[in-house]
């Protein structure tokens, strides 16, 4: 196994096994509007503070990360907003693989901080609680949806 940087000419790839994770359960969202899931994985991928990470065997994607590095005020952080494995290998150990490989990349990059967000509900706040993660408890997320004429 091995760990690479993602880049543009990943994004085909990284499209189609973020499709296939995320229109499963159990997260069942709907993505069928590819040209905002293209735009979405375009967004991740491709600004100047863009990281994106992938874990092959070979030629074969089996999983991915997919963030921002920011400057903070306690060092440089690493901001992840997608983080994914093929179906067919989850509960095999690759998740975790890839995140001890993620780690040893990211801490020779000075990057001092992981964060990212997921839901209680799903099998990944287990899985990141399991590799050392803080729930942060003063932490607030907030979303308004804007809707048109309000």
């Amino acid at each position: 196994m091995e760990l690479k940087r993602l880049d543009a000419s990943d994004r085909r790839r990284i499209t189609a096994l973020f499709a296939d994770v995320f229109t499963r359960e159990p997260w069942n969202d709907d993505w069928s509007d590819t040209d905002q899931l293209n735009a979405y994985i375009a967004d991740l991928t491709g600004q100047s503070n863009s990281l994106a990470l992938g874990y092959f065997d070979g030629d074969r994607l089996l999983a991915a990360s997919l963030g921002f590095v920011k400057h903070w005020f306690r060092g440089t952080e690493y901001v992840i907003d997608e983080l994914f494995v093929d179906p067919c290998m989850q509960g095999q150990g690759i998740g975790s693989a890839f995140l001890r490989a993620m780690e040893a990349y990211l801490t020779r990059q000075g990057i001092v901080l992981l964060f990212l967000q997921t839901e209680r509900t799903v099998p990944a706040y287990a899985f990141y609680l399991k590799h050392g993660f803080t729930e942060l408890t003063d932490h607030v997320s907030f979303a308004k949806e804007i809707l048109p004429g309000t």
